[in-house]
């Protein structure tokens, strides 16, 4: 008698492929991972370099800009990672390498050591931008062309990711918080390993799926080899990639080699899209070629707003809000972690998720404006709108009295989930619909590209929030400062941070400063490395009429410093700073709105371009629900799917 049994590939589990589970678990696992790392990465580098859970002790600029840095290399990874995927190994194996990788950069975190800090961070690029990029795609490959059912599997996709974003940032994070960095660190390891067994285990279930395609297909196509030869017989365009590059190698000569090396970058990125633009033969593709360039700025101008919430407001979070709760609860006690805010997205997504998705799709039937591009602006200003209630947070904040109340937070959290959920699902989409077939997986790199940028941008943002660092060494002894301050003598014998804070004013035209409780003068004890930054302060002492009797809170963090074998801090004045935060606040929620606003003035001339891309096009309102970041909406025919969103 024949063998009639179902192939393993072809089982099935609540009318789904068995296969759409074990990638479920495996990215559950991995944004476990990753958004539990990314929840007490910014606030173990804040952290004091000494004491029972000690972290690197950076200044809040400084730790802002090393997140920027690493979530744009984060997405930028993606763009080889999809490479390596259709040109060597096929989805499947690169996801496998991708969390290899992965388990062994978060197990390197758990090292407390700085080459363990560095080389971890580095090894959990490499391994998201294999994984990250590829299983999604391998979800719709469960699926033949036309399943009804492919939409359903995805949205139960989309839950996985979203659950294992919202439990990492409780659990992760209470850990990190209140056990140790280095043991939160290492949870995210054991987690991504988890993802790691079911995927290997359940590879049976996914034999025909993420396969490495034919010779044929690999060599389909642009070749950017093939584009950068023709550049050098393009005079227009050669002319601006020179003069781009040359600015670009001046700044890495001459001023940054990290920004000089992203200036190349996107100098290269400038290039092939100027030849793309070169090449398109018809004007209806060269129209839609320039409402495509529009759609990668509202992308950057979304994720540079968007991103302060792992890195300014996880530090706001931390160092200004009022967590204490009127109650009390199992294991943290009253007061709320820190690091349990950056689960309120996730935790809105999947409340807010469908709501959202069946807005529009309500909209659009009733022959509304719904377009991809309204929808992503209208996500732009929506998001933007969420900085007010940081603004009121920054505004309520005073120095010594009182934090700001925690509901400015999810407040804000909300709104950007709503403005996220209106732009990010359809954001990639979109392009894939103005992009040229021949060019659709270029223009996917390139809006990682773009992603990442925004990652960037908001890491700027956040770090000009925090100011330029004033720095100031110590000059007095062990024994003077057990003396005549408020400071064990145990902290000072064993080299151990600490912080004086105090009152500064102008009096006579001096500047005073006195620490709060002995009302010792604490210019006794340090002296400022540039003495210049004196006049800096003066200045502002001068415009706000600080006086003895309206004195300033300044907060110096004094940490030991090798090169100095004594200890060097940073002075910060708390009005100044909380003051420059309201200002980016509102600054952000200005740009945005302005940015959205004008796109939305230009909707007709624009949505005339694109010549019809989404006329004909019915939407499905469970086509618009996947997390932030999960963009990659090609399936390898070329074509896109609307149902890869976030």
């Amino acid at each position: 008698m024949a063998n009639t049994a179902t192939a393993p590939t072809e089982r099935e589990l609540f009318g789904h492929p068995i296969g759409l589970y074990i990638l479920f678990f495996t990215e559950m696992w991995e944004r476990f991972s990753y958004y539990g790392m990314r929840a007490i990465l910014v606030l173990y580098l804040v952290s004091a370099s000494t004491g029972g859970n000690a972290g690197l002790g950076w200044t809040g600029g400084e730790a802002i800009a090393l997140y920027g840095w690493y979530t744009m290399l984060v997405y930028v990874a993606s763009i080889p990672g999809g490479i390596i995927a259709d040109k060597l190994l096929g989805q499947k194996r690169t996801v496998l390498w991708g969390g290899i990788i992965l388990v062994a950069g978060h197990g390197i975190l758990a090292v407390e050591a700085m080459w363990a800090f560095y080389s971890g961070l580095a090894l959990i690029i490499v391994g998201v931008g294999m994984l990250k990029p590829n299983i999604s795609t391998m979800v719709g490959g469960l699926y033949k062309e036309g399943d009804i059912r492919r939409d359903k599997g995805f949205t139960i996709f989309y839950i996985g990711i979203n659950l294992g974003a919202f439990l990492s940032s409780l659990i992760v994070g209470y850990v990190g918080e209140n056990i140790g960095w280095h043991w939160g660190f290492g949870l995210a390891g054991i987690a991504m390993a988890f993802g790691l067994i079911v995927y290997l285990w359940g590879q049976k279930y996914l034999k025909e799926v993420g396969n490495l395609l034919s010779q044929a297909e690999r060599d389909e196509g642009a070749s950017l080899g093939s584009m950068f030869s023709e550049l050098m017989k393009s005079p227009v365009q050669l002319v601006i990639t020179s003069i781009l590059m040359i600015l670009s190698i001046y700044y890495l000569i001459a001023e940054s080699i990290p920004y000089g090396l992203l200036f190349i970058f996107l100098t290269l990125v400038t290039a092939l899209m100027l030849m793309v633009y070169k090449d398109l033969t018809t004007q209806v593709m060269k129209d839609r070629y320039v409402v495509m360039i529009l759609s990668f700025l509202l992308v950057v101008v979304f994720w540079g707003a968007f991103e302060q919430a792992g890195g300014l407001m996880n530090i706001y979070a931390l160092e200004k809000t009022n967590r204490t709760l009127p109650f009390s609860l199992p294991l943290i006690g009253s007061e709320v972690p820190a690091t349990w805010f950056q689960s309120l997205n996730a935790m809105f997504i999947i409340l807010f998720g469908v709501a959202v998705a069946n807005f529009w799709a309500k909209r659009k039937l009733k022959n509304k404006e719904a377009s991809s591009i309204f929808k992503m602006a209208t996500g732009v200003i929506i998001m933007g709108l969420g900085f007010i209630f940081m603004a009121m947070a920054a505004d309520s904040y005073v120095p010594n009295q009182s934090k700001s109340a925690m509901y400015w937070l999810v407040l804000a959290y909300l709104l950007h989930t709503i403005g996220e959920l209106c732009s990010s699902p359809v954001a990639l989409s979109f392009i894939t619909k103005l992009a040229p077939v021949k060019y659709a997986s270029l223009m996917m790199g390139v809006y990682f590209a773009a992603t990442g940028l925004g990652n960037k941008v908001a890491g700027v943002i956040g770090e000009f929030s925090q100011g330029d660092p004033i720095v100031v060494n110590l000059v007095a002894d062990g024994s003077e400062l057990t003396q005549n301050l408020q400071i064990h003598d145990s902290v000072v014998s064993q080299n151990q941070d600490f912080r004086l804070t105090g009152d500064i004013y102008q009096e006579d035209g001096e500047i005073r400063v006195f620490e709060r409780e002995t009302s010792e003068p604490i210019f006794d004890y340090v002296a400022f490395e540039d003495e210049s930054r004196l006049d800096e302060i003066r200045e502002v002492l001068n415009e706000e009429n600080v006086s003895a009797e309206n004195a300033y809170r300044v907060i110096i963090d004094l940490k030991q410093d090798d090169e100095l074998t004594g200890y060097r801090g940073n002075f910060v004045i708390d009005e100044v700073q909380t003051d420059m935060e309201y200002r980016t606040f509102w600054g952000i929620t200005i740009f945005t709105t302005v940015f959205g606003i004008i796109v939305i003035l230009l909707l007709k001339p624009l949505k005339r371009l694109t010549h019809g891309v989404e006329d004909e096009e019915k939407e499905l309102p469970q086509q618009e629900k996947f997390e932030l970041g999960d963009t990659d909406l090609i399936n390898k025919d070329g074509k896109h799917n609307n149902n890869r969103g976030k």
